[in-house]
């Protein structure tokens, strides 16, 4: 169905939640940063500082081998807003899907540009800085519930945007945002990228207080879905959990862009909007130091370095964090990670196609920028185990330590969508 039509859309949501507005008033955090109010045109002066993920990560250290360079990822959300400062020159022409008034570039709540920021920002003037800035980004531009209510939306905008991104040279979807409800066309447009060789990252949603319902796309088997922790490393109390959590990343206390008009960022949001952006920037990190890998082995790679702590056996998934929490720098800065074989899914265990890239041209830029042992865990955002009491999980995050209760009932929730052992 094409724009203008009048059939009811089901309910959709970006995958983030709201924080503080970053004002004069200091904000007590965890480094009990304060905050100054920043111009309109301006980023907060001390946005960089709250990100506290980037120390925690060595991203740094990450970059002085690679930035991403060399990775498209779509970006399939609100739109993304190509001309803040640290966006510019960073994002591709992309497509929107909506149907209504605007482009691709026209974020209407600003989330899409913050998940753009996280993945790829420059960090220019003060904005966000991006796990990954040498990434260029491909802005897909979909509706939630709000803009759905106010314009006549073309109903098949998220499956039109997964095809899109399926047949483009992206290497890596990234998509924070969800519905409770499956669509068919979304279904055969995530198994057609799926089968383009495609690495697609999806957030499982911010509900789990609130009846902790399957959200898509994260939960299609296809589909990375992707839960969010906090600064302890303690999976966060909002993150959605069961089987079709994959892996985790950061996803609280982390600076976002207030609203569509990107004058200001905010502090305290929290959501798995946010892990998803990082773990898709994590993958193509790792992809850029490997392009002959295949989807298949930086997906590999991803889960067999991600943070288990104590008892927890590879191979082993959590409700709450699936194979563990991302630390890309395993494998950049120490060379750890096993690929796995090319063509052959850690998500379905089924041979796939293992091409990397498409028949379609590059997107042109726009014309107006539009576990081993202890060293390795010290040496990246660490480990993390589940509590008995909670069945939450923790990790270390540089000089954070977290108290670690293991009993028999740790692995109660292992999930049984895969065979243990992959």
């Amino acid at each position: 169905m094409t724009a203008g039509t009048s059939q009811p859309r089901k309910r959709r949501v970006h995958l983030g939640q709201g924080g503080r507005l970053l004002g004069a008033v200091a904000v007590a955090a965890a480094w009990s940063v304060g905050f100054v109010a920043a111009a309109p045109s301006a980023a907060a002066v001390d946005v960089q500082s709250q990100q506290w993920y980037l120390g925690a990560m060595h991203a740094e250290e990450m970059w002085k081998s690679t930035t991403g360079e060399g990775i498209k990822v779509a970006v399939i959300d609100t739109g993304v807003n190509s001309s803040t400062p640290s966006l510019q020159g960073q994002v591709l022409r992309g497509l929107d899907a909506t149907g209504a008034e605007g482009d691709e570039t026209d974020d209407y709540n600003g989330h899409g540009t913050t998940m753009a920021e996280l993945i790829a920002g420059t960090g220019r003037d003060g904005g966000l800085k991006g796990l990954a800035p040498g990434v260029k980004i491909v802005p897909m531009r979909v509706a939630d519930t709000d803009f759905q209510n106010k314009h006549a939306v073309n109903v098949y905008d998220t499956a039109d945007s997964i095809r899109a991104a399926a047949d483009s040279d992206v290497k890596i979807i990234s998509m924070s945002f969800g519905s409770e409800f499956k669509m068919d066309q979304e279904i055969e447009a995530v198994k057609y990228a799926h089968s383009k060789g495609k690495l697609f990252f999806a957030a499982v949603g911010n509900d789990a207080k609130r009846g902790n319902k399957p959200i898509y796309p994260a939960a299609y088997p296809e589909v990375v879905g992707v839960g969010g922790t906090d600064q302890q490393g303690k999976a966060s109390e909002t993150s959605q959990h069961g089987a079709f959590v994959d892996i985790a990343a950061p996803g609280e206390d982390i600076p976002y862009w207030c609203d569509g008009n990107t004058g200001r960022y905010c502090q305290g949001g929290s959501g798995t909007s946010a892990a998803t952006a990082l773990t898709s920037a994590a993958a193509a990190l790792i992809w850029s130091a490997h392009p002959e890998w295949t989807a298949n082995q930086v997906l590999n790679v991803l889960f067999d370095t991600a943070g288990r702590g104590g008892n927890w056996e590879k191979g082993t998934l959590s409700n709450y964090l699936g194979h563990g929490i991302i630390r890309p720098a395993v494998n950049i800065l120490k060379g750890k990670g096993t690929p796995g074989a090319p063509d052959i899914s850690p998500l379905t265990h089924e041979k796939t196609s293992h091409s990397t890239g498409s028949a379609a041209p590059s997107a042109p830029t726009s014309a107006e920028p539009q576990k081993d042992g202890q060293a390795d865990d010290a040496a990246v955002a660490g480990p993390g185990t589940e509590k008995n009491d909670d069945d939450q999980l923790v990790w270390i995050l540089g000089g954070v330590a977290a108290v670690l209760v293991l009993g028999a009932a740790a692995f109660a929730l292992v999930r049984q969508r895969r065979a243990p052992g992959d």
